[in-house]
Formats: C-alpha cells, structure tokens, sequence
C-alpha cells in the first residue's frame, strides 16, 4: 500500500536523482574530484530511499544498511572538504576512511562499544561539517548556506538514527518519534541540497 512516507521517500529519491545527473554532468565538464563525492552521496540516498519504499522502515535495523547509509554523509562531506577547504582535505579523508570502518566492523561484527563510540562521532562530525562548511566556504555561491541547512537536516536525523541504532535515546527522539520524522525529514534535507547545490549553476 501506497503510503505518505513512501510519498516523502519517493519525492526525496527524485531530487536526489536530479543530483546524481546534475553532478554527474558537471564532473564530465570539469573532471573534478568534488562532484564524484557529491554524486556517491547522492546515489546512495537515491539507492537508500528506494529500498524504504520497496521494503520497509524494518532495514534500518541492518547493520548493511547503516553501514553502507553512512557513505551518505561521507560523500556530501568530502566534496565539501575537497572543493572549499583544500588545506584539510586530506586529513579530512583520513577521518571520513577511518570512521567509515569503524561503523562497518563494529556494526557488521557485532561489537557493540565500538559501535556506540564510532556511530555517534562520525555522524556527528560529518554533519557538522556539511552544516557549518557552506557559511565558511569562500568563493561559494550565493543561497550556498542551503547546503548548510541540509546538513542540519542530515545531522540530527543521522545522530537520532545512531542513537537509537545502540539502543539509547538522544534528548526527545524516541524510536516512535524518529520513525515519524524520518522520511518527511528526508525530503526537506534533500530540497534544501537540491536549492543550495543548484545554485553553482
């Protein structure tokens, strides 16, 4: 049965498949490293949002979907990094590589401490970087700070879900609430990366 999450789910998975094709297009123009994060981001919100619809809100429970969710973040982050803060790229990376086997080990493993320590922290600062890095970003276009907004967007949904992932509850977002907010949240997340990335031209 056709729902109003998957109505939420299906109109995020369209803004992001225009992102996929707007980064796609401009890493042909260009051959810049940044739009090939962007674009792994993207495919894998695209990718993440049709298996909600197809299977259900239940896979979130996977630690393949969170895993593999996490690279969600990791790309919109690095690109972010490679485009407008070039003298941390590379330790930027470093962390993003890092942090990103950490969660698929401890998740897919089953070790539950370092899960509880990595989730949180990486999904913490990748958002802060997507939420921060558009208002300090030089030479960025004007209305970038949409960018910003999604990073908010992402970074509290992300934290929440992470939270809630090592059976714990961050501040008011019990596992009801999240299932709630989540895909509405979706939605406006990628509208706002939709308006702020659309404005590179």
């Amino acid at each position: 049965m056709f729902t109003i999450n998957n109505l939420f789910l299906l109109l995020a998975g369209l803004l992001a498949a225009y992102l996929c094709w707007y980064f796609w297009k401009r890493y042909n123009l260009h051959k810049a490293l940044h739009n090939i994060y962007y674009l792994m981001g993207f495919a894998v919100l695209l990718v993440s949002g049709l298996l909600l619809i197809f299977l259900g809100m239940g896979i979130l429970a996977s630690p393949w979907v969170l895993t593999v969710a996490s690279l969600i973040p990791l790309g919109i982050s690095m690109g972010l990094a490679e485009e407008y803060f070039p003298k941390w790229k590379k330790a930027f990376k470093w962390f993003a590589v890092i942090g990103f086997l950490a969660i698929a080990i401890s998740s897919i493993g089953g070790m539950e401490t370092l899960k509880k320590i990595a989730v949180p922290l990486f999904h913490g600062v990748a958002g802060l970087v997507i939420f921060l890095g558009p208002f300090y970003a030089k030479r960025a276009p004007k209305g970038f700070f949409w960018v910003g907004i999604g990073g908010l967007l992402i970074g509290l949904g992300g934290i929440a879900l992470a939270f809630i992932s090592v059976g714990r509850q961050l501040l008011f977002f019990s596992p009801q609430l999240v299932n709630a907010i989540l895909t509405p949240l979706l939605f406006l997340m990628t509208l706002a990366f939709t308006i702020g990335f659309a404005r590179k031209g």
